[in-house]
C-alpha cells in the first residue's frame, strides 16, 4: 500500500493481525500518531511508515516486536526521545528514524542491536555525545548521525566498526580532535565530518584523503585544503633529507631552465635574421596556459572539435564576459566552456584573471568548479563543470520545467545558495563578493542542487576596498547602496540573495514589489498566498519551511545594509530550522 494517496490515521485494529510479517504504507498522506497496538504484532519483521505526516512519540510498545528486522519511520513529524524499549528488538538489521523531530541522547541500548548494518538517525534534534557503545555494532556498514546537535568528542570506539563503508557525522557540534583510532578502519570508507567544531591533526590514513572536512574549527594535516600541523612544518624544516631533496630537484631544473632560455634566444635570433619569414599559424603562435590537470594545447584542440569551432548549435547560454558552450570531450566527460567575448589581447585582463583566481581557490559543493582555462591568440576560454539542469531562471520561466521543482527542492535550492555565499564570505581569505547573484547565475545539477556560477563581476575583497568604481550586477537584484553610492561589501550579496529567495518561492520577477521592499520595516508581515500557483499548496510540514525562507528573505532586503544579517547567520538559521 505504499506510494498511494492513503490519508487519515492508522487504525488501532491492525494490532489484531498477529500473523502479520510485513506492513509498508510509506509515501502516503497518513496522519495522526502510531498506535501502540503495533506492539501486539510479535511476528512483524518489516515495518515502513516513512514519508507520511505522523506525529507524537515512538511507542515504547515497539519493544515487544522482537522479530523486527527492518524499521523505517523516516520523514515524519515524530518527536520525543528514542524509547529504551527498542533495545529489545535484538534482531534489527535496518533502523531509519531520520528526518523527524526526535530529541534527547542516543540511548546506550544500541549495543543490543548486534545484527544491525544500517543506522540512520540524521536530521533530528538528537543531542549529547555519541555513546561509546556504538563500537559494539560490528556488522554496521552505514552510520548517519548528521544534522543533529551532537556534542563532545567522537568516541575512539569507532575503530571497532570494521564493516563500515559510510560514516556521516556532519552538521553537528562535535569538538576535540579526530581519534587516531580512525587509522584502524578499513580503507575505502566515505567519511563526512564537515560543519563541526573539530580541531587538531587529521589521522594519517587513506580514508581522509577524500573525506569531507570543511567548516570545522581548526583541523590541520598533510591533506589538500588544510594547513600543515606545526609538528609537520618543523619536521620538514629540520629533515636533512628534505634539504638534500630540494637540491637534487632544483639544481637540474635551474640548469634546464637556463638551457631553455639560451635555446629560445638562439632560435628567436635566427628567425629575425631571415629575410622572408613565413607567417606562423594560429596554433604555432598561440599562447597556451593551463590549470590543474589540463594540458593547454591538447584541450584547446579538443574544445574546438567538441564545439565545432564554437558553433551556435552548442551554445547553452550567455554570462558575464562571454558565451557558454557545451563540450563533450569524451562520452563520460562533458564540460561547460565560457568563451570570452574577444581574443585574449582585447579582453579585460583584470576581469579574466579575477574570475580564474577566485574560482580555482574555492572548493564547495554549492559553487561551480573551475577545471582550467586556455588562452590563445584566436580564443580564450574558461572550462567549468557541466551541470545538467541548467540555470534556475530558465526552469522557473518554464511552466513545464517549474513543476519539477517541488517545494522541498526549492527550499533546498535556497539553502544551497546560502551555504555557498556563506563559504565565499566567511571561509575564503580574503573574502569573495560575487556582485551578481541572480536566478540566471544559479545552476542546478541532476539532483537539483544549487551551484553558484559566473564570477565575471566578482572581486576578492581587500581590507582597504570599501568601494568600487563601476556598477555591476543584474537589474532588479542590485542592492540600493551599490546602485546609488557604489559602496560594496558582502551585504550587497545578502540583498541579492533575498531577491533570489523570494523569486524561487513566488515564481515571477518581483518588479515593483522589489522596489518597495527595501523600505519595509522589520515588523512588516510576510506575504501570504504568494507561492508559485503552478504547484499544489505545500504540506503543513513544508509550509513552515517556505514561510521561514520568506521571512529570512525579507530581512535580507533591508534598505540599511547594517541591518541585514550576514550570510553565515542566514545559512545557520536555514540549517538549524529546516530539518
Amino acid at each position: 500500500m505504499y506510494q498511494n494517496e492513503l490519508a487519515g490515521p492508522i487504525p488501532s485494529e491492525l494490532g489484531k493481525l498477529k500473523s502479520l510479517t510485513d506492513f509498508k504504507v510509506n509515501n502516503n498522506q497518513i496522519s495522526g500518531s502510531i498506535p501502540p497496538e503495533f506492539g501486539n504484532l510479535t511476528q512483524l519483521q518489516r515495518l515502513n511508515l516513512s514519508s507520511n505526516h505522523l506525529v507524537g512519540q515512538i511507542p515504547k510498545e515497539f519493544g515487544k516486536m522482537k522479530s523486527m528486522l527492518e524499521l523505517s519511520l523516516a520523514g515524519n513529524k515524530l518527536s520525543g526521545v528514542i524509547p529504551l524499549e527498542l533495545g529489545f528488538c535484538e534482531l534489527l538489521e535496518v533502523l531509519d528514524l531520520s528526518k523527524n523531530r526526535l530529541n534527547g541522547p542516543i540511548p546506550k541500548i544500541i549495543d543490543q542491536w548486534a545484527q544491525i548494518h544500517y543506522l540512520n538517525l540524521s536530521n533530528n534534534k538528537i543531542n549529547d555525545k555519541i555513546p561509546s557503545e556504538i563500537g559494539k555494532l560490528a556488522h554496521l556498514t552505514e552510520l548517519d548521525l548528521s544534522h543533529n546537535v551532537l556534542t563532545k568528542a567522537i568516541p575512539s570506539e569507532v575503530q571497532s566498526l570494521q564493516s563500515l563503508q559510510k560514516l556521516d557525522l556532519s552538521h553537528n557540534r562535535l569538538s576535540g580532535s579526530i581519534p587516531g583510532a580512525f587509522s584502524s578502519l578499513p580503507n575505502g570508507i566515505d567519511i563526512n565530518l564537515s560543519f563541526n567544531k573539530l580541531s587538531g591533526p587529521i589521522p594519517s590514513c587513506a580514508n581522509f584523503v577524500n573525506a569531507s572536512l570543511e567548516r570545522n574549527l581548526d583541523l590541520c594535516g598533510n591533506i589538500t585544503g588544510l594547513k600543515l600541523c606545526p609538528s609537520q612544518i618543523m619536521k620538514k624544516k629540520n629533515d636533512p633529507f628534505h634539504h638534500k631533496l630540494i637540491l637534487v630537484i632544483t639544481l637540474p631544473l635551474i640548469g634546464a631552465f637556463l638551457l631553455g632560455v639560451f635555446t629560445y634566444g638562439l632560435i628567436a635570433y635566427q628567425q629575425q635574421k631571415k629575410k622572408s619569414p613565413q607567417k606562423p599559424s594560429d596554433e604555432e603562435s598561440g599562447d597556451y596556459f593551463s590549470i590543474t590537470s589540463f594540458d593547454g594545447k591538447v584541450v584547446y584542440v579538443d574544445i574546438l572539435k567538441a564545439t565545432n569551432d564554437f558553433d551556435e548549435a552548442y551554445c547553452i547560454g550567455t554570462g558575464g564576459y562571454g558565451t557558454v558552450y557545451k563540450a563533450e570531450l569524451q562520452p563520460d566527460n562533458v564540460v561547460a566552456v565560457k568563451k570570452l567575448q574577444s581574443s585574449f589581447e582585447n579582453v579585460d585582463h583584470n576581469g579574466f584573471l579575477n574570475e580564474v583566481r577566485a574560482l580555482t581557490n574555492i572548493r564547495h559543493r554549492n559553487i561551480v568548479k573551475l577545471y582550467g582555462y586556455c588562452s590563445h591568440v584566436c580564443h580564450s576560454f574558461l572550462i567549468y563543470e557541466y551541470l545538467e539542469n541548467g540555470n534556475l531562471g530558465s526552469i522557473l520561466r518554464s511552466d513545464v520545467l517549474a513543476k519539477e521543482l517541488d517545494w522541498l527542492k526549492r527550499v533546498n535550492i535556497v539553502k544551497g545558495v546560502a551555504n555557498g555565499l556563506a563559504y565565499m564570505h566567511h571561509d575564503c581569505s580574503p573574502p569573495i563578493i560575487h556582485r551578481d547573484i541572480s536566478i540566471a547565475n544559479i545552476l542546478l545539477d541532476s539532483d537539483y542542487e544549487a551551484h553558484i556560477s559566473d564570477f565575471g563581476t566578482s572581486k576578492l575583497l581587500k581590507l582597504d576596498s570599501s568601494n568600487w568604481t563601476a556598477i555591476a550586477g543584474t537589474y532588479g537584484y542590485i542592492a540600493p547602496e551599490l546602485a546609488y553610492r557604489m559602496v560594496a561589501n558582502e551585504k550587497c550579496d545578502v540583498y541579492s540573495f533575498g531577491v533570489v529567495a523570494l523569486e524561487v518561492i513566488m515564481r515571477k520577477h518581483l518588479g515593483d514589489l522589489v522596489t518597495s521592499l527595501p523600505t519595509l520595516s522589520s515588523d512588516y508581515p510576510v506575504p501570504v498566498n504568494v507561492e508559485d500557483s503552478r504547484l499544489p499548496p505545500p504540506s503543513s510540514q513544508v509550509e513552515k519551511q517556505v514561510k521561514l525562507v520568506l521571512s529570512l528573505s525579507r530581512t535580507c532586503l533591508n534598505s540599511n545594509p547594517h541591518e541585514r544579517p550576514t550570510m553565515q547567520q542566514v545559512s545557520n538559521l536555514l540549517m538549524k530550522d529546516l530539518l
